[in-house]
């Protein structure tokens, strides 16, 4: 019997689909108690896990892809994690042990026509790991098919299934005939096999189904035949197997036959990720008619046909047919299936064509697609028969057919292409309000779209000039391999001892448990006797007063225990940290869409949602609603105080330069988008009040202190643990202490143990994320270059409460400079209040985005004064030690160092000439590179927050407990922490162990924010271990050959005491001076992009980083932090887009719409330097914080697709100025790159801007 491996996602898996089925887990493949798996163990050992989160569903999409290809290629391997999503690592290090599986496949080793296929040099980075250390894959070794399933498939006759629950029957027939009856009786009920639609819709969309049927084990439906004319597929085969069996025809037949195979399966590789494709079926793709759909346009358009079946008749009709009328078309009647599909071989002179754009190139729902096919009269470039369809613009897959019937019998030249263009805009009407891209993109698409299948018809026939096609056509982007990864670490002293850890590349403490799934997050934690789950009640209003609350219909839900309120809150209901308060529940108003107003609790998770469902909130809307900066300036609403730095003359410098220039730049906000969405366990104890909380936090201290405060108990009651966070990124401090309290109020007033897991899309619409910004700025400058004054204002959306968000204004002022000396300088900035969730701390804060306005301005000099852009860095970079604008004193030689390693280990001027070439070349397809320094300003601004310490036990067996302040949520400060231990005390790592983070071991420590953690938290476990060593010293002295167990024991007859623990400037903004900060990190960045100019899409070809940390004390840890915000980074500048409605609303509430990096996003050559170690006196052992200062190196993405767009314009003639907002994402970049097509747009009464914009129902904020 055949089989087959298939990757899945759990969550839309119902358990009733897999009888029959052997199901495998991270858990099941290899764990700490039997073996550890050779991918486990690659994973971890090469540095692919930080939080840890994603990981094991990394581990099993690598595992599934070696049972079925014990050796794959590195199209494979990507493919094999398209659809895995990791926010931490920047996805390198997992590549790296992919890579250590992989063989090297020749360019030579199948058809060409297969399809854009990169098979690279595969270069793995084995500086930070040893490959020697690995066990070998002996697929022997694997998991076996069980028996008694083998027996089951091949002895007992199948039987249909029925499951009933307490809401839904689910049936499985074996027969046709049996589906037709039950479809029959159950006209309404829809068919299931992967459950990717339908799971979906009733999971997240309230979509209820009282019966479901599964069709997947009828052979009818699973049908593959070759026939004379084509190949017929059944509609329950999965996208996975019917992209095999293309894969294979295409091999098997002559080219003239396979073009339409060939177009459908280009469309198969990026249709959503690789578990989805493995369940998700043919037929359900085609029969949901939903216009996001990659696969209908190319099929429709291709003459496929639908083979249909109800009681007592079969029929066929054209796949054409179900689109002909839109959305109420009823061509299928409710009793019909969909039993098999018919996919016609391509005819000699036919020619098929499919294309997608979408906001990631792969396992993204398009913002447009598109099928295309041509039949040429024999011999003749006549049209015989065209058919264009288009998909995703519109609310469903739409024909162009007015324009294909006017297109007959036309020639095939240009002047049937600017006919058609015209036609088709006329035809294909997008409403301003039905989708979420802006029309005039859309529309450019769909031109843009059919002038790519004109290019690449006329290039692969007969009818035009070889040469003239040459130079325009356009290829698609081929899928990025990442096979190229260089990294430079800084060599241990050769007289360093082999036991010292210090400044190696040791693996992540967590790493295996990681890996096999042993690793505890806080809803891994096993339920309490009696726990209750809650389901919080939100605002749909931006801006209203609550009239009611209605809880009696949610009262009467199954296994509902309660509702919870205001006025269940003991104590505190509000916490006051500034003028504006924060709020556990909305009492009388709601101030933004997705405030709390109440919560459920219930004896599941699915009861409490249900019920929440059932709350009545009556609202009487107020005014004003204030969504965007803009409105908040109208209506001068700002939260105080409003900040300002200044040094020089200003006013007097600017009556002095040579030129000024003005402008304006927006920057978006981007999620948190952490994988562990915000979790919290209360626990009461029964006595005193005391309650215990497992909370997934980067500040436990403020947990204990609000939790405390709401239920009007002292701090010492309240008793906060945490393991480890499955991300952060700043999101999970004041926000997860306003959400703990409503747990622990739940908990107090039922006595139960009350469990919180927001679900991704809760957490988006609850919590805020970066502060949007809006910056204005004047520069002048000389004709040299020299920047000699900047006057800037900066807009801050702080949402709807004061949160982090002054300070987050106040870190872009300090920061601004970036690496630049501007002698006379003068910025505000001003915080708005507006009706949005409150926006929060987040890598970075504020730097990317007060950074970014800088390289703006110095871009916008370059252009203005013709030199280039790097020349202006250079000419304006600090240069020697001299003062910042906020007048602390600044040593540039490693800023200096960075700039010039990365000058050189980039080769940026050749690589300049070499892509002034390539452009020269490709007028569709344009380059472009960056290079960008960075000064990263290091400190917590006031000495009290700089606090924390350390408790270390030592046991009598010389075993040794570590306990510190900080939070382990990817950044390996455990680790490292373990590591300064061992050198301490000199022992090996193996004998220490953390437990976890607690106020109860370790109280009122600070927060682990802003890349501090192991700057303070080092030197406490530093003094508390030299505090033991101190004391164990007169028994080493008299014992020295004596081992560290000797030592330990005799401490304790000698009544040692073998615990001990370790503890560890301010600005005047009055004066515009002070010493905010302990010290600089600097850095450089180059990279090079591609960009489509017809539809804007880009690839990140290389990226070059150099980076001064100091001395690293684990080069592995912080190579992966660099490259890990870096991509984060290049998901704020480039891709991540946050979309609200005019009503406050976030659309773009989930994976589906809110896209961040994959891992088809990084750049294909990826190099990572450490400059030499050089000596910083502020920090344990000389190293420097790093989590935070990669972010902003992602902006030379950035400024990378600029360059391209300004090579498109400088050749095409448009005005040289032009403003790029940030996210710059495809819309942007295509209507940046203006052409003819553009033109047709406009003149038909749509219109194009630099600027994102979206329909009167929409904001972008």
């Amino acid at each position: 019997m055949f089989q087959r491996h298939y990757s899945a996602n759990a969550c839309l898996l119902p358990i009733c689909s897999l009888y029959g089925v052997a199901v495998t887990t991270v858990e099941g493949i290899g764990s700490t108690k039997t073996r550890i798996h050779p991918v486990q163990e690659r994973l971890a050992k090469c540095h692919g896990s930080q939080c840890g989160f994603c990981t094991p569903g990394m581990v099993m999409s690598i595992y599934t892809l070696l049972r079925n290809h014990p050796e794959p290629t590195s199209e494979q391997m990507i493919a094999a994690l398209a659809g895995n999503l990791c926010r931490c690592t920047g996805y390198r290090p997992i590549l790296d042990a992919c890579k250590t599986f992989c063989k090297v496949r020749s360019s030579g080793d199948r058809s060409a026509r297969l399809g854009p296929l990169v098979y690279m040099h595969i270069q793995v980075s084995t500086s930070l790991f040893s490959a020697d250390e690995f066990q070998p894959l002996d697929p022997t070794q694997e998991l076996i098919f069980p028996p008694e399933l083998m027996t089951m498939a091949e002895n007992q006759p199948k039987t249909t299934l029925v499951f009933r629950g307490g809401r839904v029957t689910w049936i499985s027939p074996v027969s046709l005939d049996e589906l037709l009856d039950l479809k029959a009786t159950y006209p309404k009920a829809p068919l299931v096999v992967g459950n990717t639609g339908v799971g979906p819709d009733m999971n997240f969309r309230g979509v209820f189904h009282p019966v479901l049927i599964a069709p997947a084990r009828i052979p009818d439906l699973n049908v593959l035949k070759y026939t004379n004319d084509g190949l017929t597929l059944g509609a329950a085969c999965s996208l996975s197997l019917v992209k095999d069996i293309l894969t294979n025809a295409i091999a098997k037949f002559p080219e003239e036959k396979t073009r339409v195979f060939c177009a459908v399966l280009q469309q198969l590789r990026t249709l959503g990720g690789e578990q989805i494709r493995n369940v998700a079926s043919f037929g359900g793709n085609i029969i949901s008619r939903k216009s996001t759909s990659d696969l209908n346009p190319v099929l429709a358009a291709s003459n496929c046909m639908l083979n249909l079946a109800s009681r007592g008749q079969r029929r066929q009709i054209p796949m054409s047919d179900i689109f002909a009328d839109g959305v109420g078309n009823n061509t299928i009647t409710p009793e019909e299936i969909l039993v098999s599909i018919h996919i016609p071989y391509s005819r000699k002179g036919e020619y098929v064509s499919a294309f997608r754009q979408a906001p990631r190139r792969e396992n993204a729902l398009p913002i447009t697609n598109a099928g295309m096919r041509v039949l040429f009269e024999e011999g003749t470039d006549i049209i015989k028969d065209l058919s264009i369809f288009y998909g995703g613009a519109v609310s469903a897959t739409v024909c162009a057919k007015e324009t294909c019937w006017t297109l007959i019998g036309r020639h095939w030249n240009e002047q049937m292409l600017d006919e058609a263009c015209r036609l088709v805009l006329k035809e294909v009407a997008l409403p301003g309000s039905a989708g979420d891209e802006n029309v005039d993109y859309k529309k450019t698409l769909m031109v843009s779209f059919f002038y790519r299948f004109f290019l690449e018809i006329s290039c692969c026939s007969f009818i035009l000039f070889y040469d003239h096609c040459k130079s325009n056509r356009t290829v698609l982007f081929l899928p990025g391999c990442a096979g190229c990864v260089f990294l430079t670490v800084q060599d241990v002293d050769p007289s360093q001892s082999s036991q010292d850890p210090v400044g190696r590349p040791v693996m992540h403490q967590s790493g295996i448990k990681h890996a096999t799934g042993e690793a505890v997050y806080i809803d891994d934690l096993p339920s309490v006797d009696g726990e209750l789950f809650l389901a919080p009640v939100t605002s749909s209003r931006a801006h209203a007063k609550i009239v009611s609350i209605d809880t009696s219909e949610a009262l009467k839900g199954a296994g509902v225990f309660d509702v919870i309120t205001a006025h269940d809150v003991p104590a505190a209901n509000e916490f006051h940290f500034s003028h504006d308060p924060e709020i556990i529940f909305a009492r009388n108003e709601v101030i933004c869409v997705g405030q709390i107003v109440c919560a459920v609790v219930a004896d599941s998770y699915v009861h409490a949602k249900q019920a929440a469902a059932k709350v009545k909130i009556e609202y009487e809307i107020l005014e004003p609603v204030i969504l965007t900066i803009e409105e908040a300036i109208k209506h001068n609403s700002f939260f105080e105080p409003k900040r300002k730095l200044e040094q020089g003359n200003v006013d007097e410098a600017f009556e002095t330069v040579d030129n000024i220039i003005e402008g304006e730049i927006c920057i978006g906000g981007q999620k948190h988008f952490y994988m562990e969405t915000q979790s919290m366990l209360v626990v009461p104890k029964g006595e005193d009040k005391e309650m215990d909380l497992y909370v997934s936090t980067q500040h436990p201290a403020i947990i204990q202190e609000m939790v405390a405060a709401s239920l009007g108990v002292p701090a010492n009651r309240i008793m906060c643990h945490v393991k480890r966070v499955g991300g952060a990124f700043g999101g999970k401090i004041l926000r997860t202490g306003l959400l703990a309290s409503v747990a622990a109020v739940a908990a107090n007033k039922t006595s139960r143990a009350v469990r919180l897991i927001l679900s991704r899309e809760d957490d988006m619409v609850i919590t805020g994320g970066r502060h949007p910004f809006m910056a204005k700025y004047k520069v002048g400058f000389m004709n040299d270059g020299r920047i000699t004054a900047v006057d800037a204002i900066y807009y801050v959306n702080g949402g709807c409460t004061p949160d982090e968000s002054v300070l987050v204004a106040e870190v872009s002022l300090l920061k601004m400079d970036n690496a630049y000396k501007i002698p006379n300088l003068r910025c505000w900035a001003y915080v708005c209040k507006t009706n949005l969730p409150s926006n929060t701390a987040f890598r970075g804060f504020g730097f990317p985005q007060s950074g970014l306005v800088t390289e703006t301005w110095i871009t916008d000099v370059a252009d203005k004064t013709c030199l280039s852009p790097e020349k202006i860095r250079e000419i304006n970079m600090y240069k020697k030690s001299e003062q910042t604008h906020f007048k602390q004193t600044l040593d540039p030689q490693n800023l200096t160092r960075c700039w010039n390693e990365c000058m050189e280990k980039s080769a940026y001027y050749s690589r300049r000439t070499a892509i002034d070439e390539f452009n020269k070349q490709n007028y569709w397809k344009k380059r472009g590179i960056a290079i960008v320094p960075m000064k990263f300003p290091f400190g917590l601004g006031t000495p009290y927050l700089s606090q924390a310490a350390a408790l270390v036990h030592i046991y009598t067996d010389g075993s040794v407990l570590l306990t510190h302040g900080g939070i382990e949520m990817g950044q390996g400060i455990h680790t490292k922490m373990i590591q300064v231990a061992s050198r301490e005390l000199n022992i090996p790592m193996s004998r220490i162990h953390f437990c976890e983070t607690s106020t109860t071991t370790v109280p009122n420590a600070f927060a682990s924010v802003a890349s501090a953690g192991t700057d303070v938290n080092g030197m406490a476990v530093k003094d508390a271990c030299q505090t033991l060593l101190k004391r164990l010293q007169p028994i080493i002295e008299k014992n020295p050959t004596g081992t560290w167990n000797d030592w330990i024991r005799e401490a304790f007859k000698q009544s040692v005491n073998l615990s001990a623990t370790g503890y560890n400037e301010y600005m005047d903004w009055e004066k515009g001076e002070g010493q905010p900060f302990t010290y600089f990190l600097f850095g450089a960045a180059c990279s090079e992009v591609e960009i489509n100019c017809l539809t804007g899409d880009h690839k990140n070809l290389r990226t070059d980083i150099v980076m001064d940390i100091g001395c690293s004390i684990n080069p592995a840890v912080d190579i992966g932090q660099i490259e890990g915000a870096f991509v984060q980074g290049v998901g704020l500048y480039t891709m991540e887009e946050l979309k609200y409605s005019s009503e406050g609303a976030l659309y773009t509430r989930g994976p589906d719409q809110y896209k961040i990096p994959a891992v088809c996003d990084i750049p294909e050559q990826f190099s990572v330097s450490l400059l030499s170690p050089s000596q910083n006196p502020y920090a344990i052992y000389a190293s420097k914080g790093i989590g935070e200062a990669g972010f902003f190196l992602g902006c030379s993405v950035f400024f990378a697709l600029r360059d391209a767009v300004t090579g498109v314009r400088n050749e095409r003639g448009l005005k040289k100025t032009f403003a790029l907002n940030s996210p710059l994402t495809a819309e942007q970049i295509r209507a940046n790159c203006a052409d003819a097509f553009t033109g047709m747009v406009r003149e038909g009464g749509g219109r194009l801007c630099v600027t994102v914009l979206l329909p009167p129902w929409a904001t972008c904020v």
